[in-house]
């Protein structure tokens, strides 16, 4: 029974050959641990590699190196009972890797191996080449391993549909930012083109400067980060013609229940009160009933970049959902001595997510509230009159940050 010996190698550089490190022997030690029976095709599992080639560290000369690698492998699939390891020399890999220069052959082999999806397997003398018993099959070789693609065939695969998605994910934050930037462009064009009130000129430079920080190669981080605030700096600019149209309507109804008064003298009091007391409770309790809408829930990443300070009243320092950020109001309510009673009340009037928010922003200016209670209250009856935003104050944070962070750069 012939024991299987394993090689400690050696890997090429640039600057020439040196000894193995730990981690790549640590890799030549794990292929022998493939699973029995393992087969995968080499060129799906180069198509997972070309994906994932930006998580692996690799360029496209590195995929056209790998690539020129499987094509000296015999069969289409990589099987663990199977020769593993190819042995072209350097004139053999540069034909196949479309005339690629000495040096940079050598520079993408050593990236391959320090990615993980080759080892190297040396000679004595450092030459590639195979040895053949008696019946001409190949005895051992000494060259390149491709043992570690098969061993990590799955690993790949979930890292190319990660890449994909994340791509998708991308393309996707890119055409809702657009449709955003539109939607705030026409509004504050049309705004000032009308006359409208409202300080548009402030809104055009919030504008202008979010555009002006998307990066020439923006990251899904980048465009989530620019879409919360053009989205909160959209409802904004739809608040302010909302409150200017709701102004516009009360001073017309206002115009028309004047008239409508004096024109009606043949009305007398008595016509106009309730015929019973019940009647005139039950009318008191309509006009008195409040009519609001819910406080709306932003994006937790844009809370967090406003009011970073609540972040260290989380588990661990760090607030990653909801429901941490609710437990770390919570802490800060009771820090900053807001009852009980008034931070339930604000549960229940703007919503839990809200009132947490309402908490973390109250934080961030904790050295100009006089009374955190008093003024949690005095907002909770305001988002009860429906007559409360927290965008207003997000975007307010949000912009001395901004402020704070051009200061410092």
């Amino acid at each position: 029974m012939k024991v299987k010996k394993m090689q400690i190698g050696s890997v090429t550089t640039p600057f020439g050959r040196r000894p193995a490190t730990l981690a790549l022997v640590k890799r030549q030690m794990e292929t022998s641990k493939i699973k029995p029976g393992k087969t995968a095709d080499k060129w799906k599992v180069f198509r997972d590699a070309s994906e994932a080639r930006e998580l692996l560290g690799l360029q496209d000369r590195s995929l056209a190196v790998l690539d020129a690698l499987l094509s000296f492998h015999p069969d289409t699939e990589l099987r663990q009972d199977a020769q593993l390891i190819v042995f072209p020399s350097n004139t053999q890999l540069t034909l196949r890797a479309h005339g690629i220069a000495g040096a940079t052959l050598r520079r993408h082999l050593a990236l391959l191996v320090e990615a993980g999806l080759i080892v190297r397997k040396d000679s004595a003398n450092g030459k590639r080449y195979a040895r053949k018993d008696k019946a001409g099959a190949i005895d051992s070789a000494f060259g390149f391993d491709l043992s570690p693609l098969l061993m990590r065939t799955d690993e790949l695969a979930m890292m190319a549909q990660q890449v994909v998605a994340d791509r998708f994910a991308l393309r996707r934050a890119k055409e809702n930012l657009t449709i955003c930037r539109r939607d705030v462009r026409k509004l504050i064009s049309a705004a000032i083109e009308e006359g409208a009130s409202g300080n548009w000129e402030n809104i055009e430079a919030m504008y202008v400067g979010l555009v002006g920080r998307i990066p020439r190669a923006p990251t899904l981080s980048d465009v989530n980060s620019i879409l919360d605030e053009m989205e909160l700096l959209l409802q904004e600019a739809v608040n302010i013609l909302e409150v200017q149209q709701k102004d516009e309507n009360n001073s017309t109804n206002g115009d028309q229940s004047e008239r409508h008064i004096q024109n009606s003298n043949t009305e007398s009091i008595n016509e106009l009160e309730p015929s019973s007391e019940n009647e005139q409770g039950a009318k008191a309790v309509d006009d008195d009933r409040p009519k609001r809408e819910p406080v709306r829930i932003f994006p937790l990443g844009m809370v967090m970049r406003a009011c970073p300070e609540i972040a260290i009243y989380g588990p661990g320092g760090t607030i990653g959902s909801w429901r941490e950020m609710m437990g770390a109001a919570v802490v800060v309510r009771s820090m900053l001595g807001v009852s009980p009673s008034a931070y339930q009340e604000a549960c229940e009037v703007m919503g839990p997510e809200s009132a947490a928010t309402a908490i973390a922003c109250i934080l961030e200016r904790a050295g100009h509230i006089n009374s955190p209670g008093g003024y949690l209250r005095d907002l909770t009856r305001k988002a009860a009159r429906g007559e409360f935003s927290l965008g207003p104050a997000l975007m307010a944070l949000l912009r001395v940050d901004g402020d704070s962070n051009r200061r410092t750069g």
